[in-house]
């Protein structure tokens, strides 16, 4: 099931949670299921295997095949997989895994174990686009320790070896230093919590934590955002934002999971090192979610 998206990391591309049993065997089934019920309530595609999925958790074998399931589930156009790793071997490998699997774009973090400078940076992503996939850069220092600063994506998309750059730094102003270095480099909101302020400065695109729980919702503030329409956009960007500043926090993956249980979805537990939320975090985002759904937000 592969239909043509010109541009498959454009839009709102949802960083999926990954059910996990009891027992914290990966649910596949369930996962199939939710990558279907987000492209059914307006998300344009899913992120498997980016932390929110807990990819560094997996086994091989797993990681790979949530990304087989995702493309089972809604066509490899739908599908774009993180392929972080600690060396340029093997995140190129998983961008091979990922391309023959039948999925079009890839994002990619600096190294995630190794304080790289730029010389390393530019040949890890050199590395990775031999695989022949575009590549999104994922620019996360507070994890990774390396900053993706406007000048060095604009060097790594002038050798064309990235077609986006989802920014995570929460810092708004950058999206203009990057449009005016690199103005054909699309801009992807990572953080869900400046989502609007982004939107406004010219993005293209969501890697997005909260539609996991709230999907329609997001999808029409997104909409809004990108319009401009801040007369429909503001409104609910303030219901959401409750939540969606979670997505910034250290506990992201549980947070976002409670919701989606509290929502009537499957998100279920974690693997470790994450321990379920302290009881005063449950309370919070059991307390915000609880209201945003008694609100009608879905």
């Amino acid at each position: 099931m592969t239909t043509t998206r010109v541009k498959p990391w454009r839009g709102v591309m949802v960083a999926t949670a990954l059910p996990l049993r009891e027992d914290l065997s990966v649910d596949f089934d369930a996962y199939a299921e939710h990558c279907r019920w987000l492209v059914a309530g307006g998300c344009d595609g899913v992120v498997p295997n980016g932390s929110l999925g807990e990819y560094q958790t997996l086994t091989p074998e797993e990681r790979a095949k949530v990304v087989e399931t995702a493309v089972a589930a809604i066509g490899g156009d739908r599908v774009m997989p993180g392929i972080a790793a600690y060396g340029a071997g093997e995140a190129r490998r998983w961008a091979e895994q990922a391309r023959d699997a039948g999925c079009q774009a890839v994002m990619l973090l600096p190294p995630n174990a190794y304080r790289a400078d730029e010389r390393i940076v530019v040949e890890h992503y050199r590395e990775v686009a031999k695989a022949g996939v575009p590549v999104v850069a994922y620019n996360n220092p507070l994890d990774t320790k390396v900053d993706l600063t406007p000048a060095l994506l604009a060097r790594l998309h002038a050798e064309g070896l990235i077609v986006a750059v989802k920014e995570f730094t929460g810092d708004v102003r950058r999206a203009y230093e990057i449009a005016e270095l690199a103005p054909d480099l699309d801009l992807l909101v990572g953080s869900d919590d400046v989502l609007l302020e982004l939107a406004l400065a010219g993005a293209v695109g969501w890697v997005a934590g909260y539609p996991n729980a709230l999907p329609e919702s997001s999808v029409a503030l997104y909409k809004a955002a990108l319009a401009g329409d801040l007369t429909t956009a503001l409104p609910l960007y303030r219901a959401l934002h409750p939540l969606l500043r979670w997505d910034s926090k250290t506990v992201f993956v549980q947070a976002i999971k409670l919701s989606m249980d509290l929502a009537g979805r499957k998100g279920g537990p974690c693997r470790p090192p994450r321990l379920p939320l302290v009881a005063e975090e449950e309370a919070l985002v059991r307390a915000a979610t609880e209201k945003a759904l008694a609100e009608g937000l879905r």
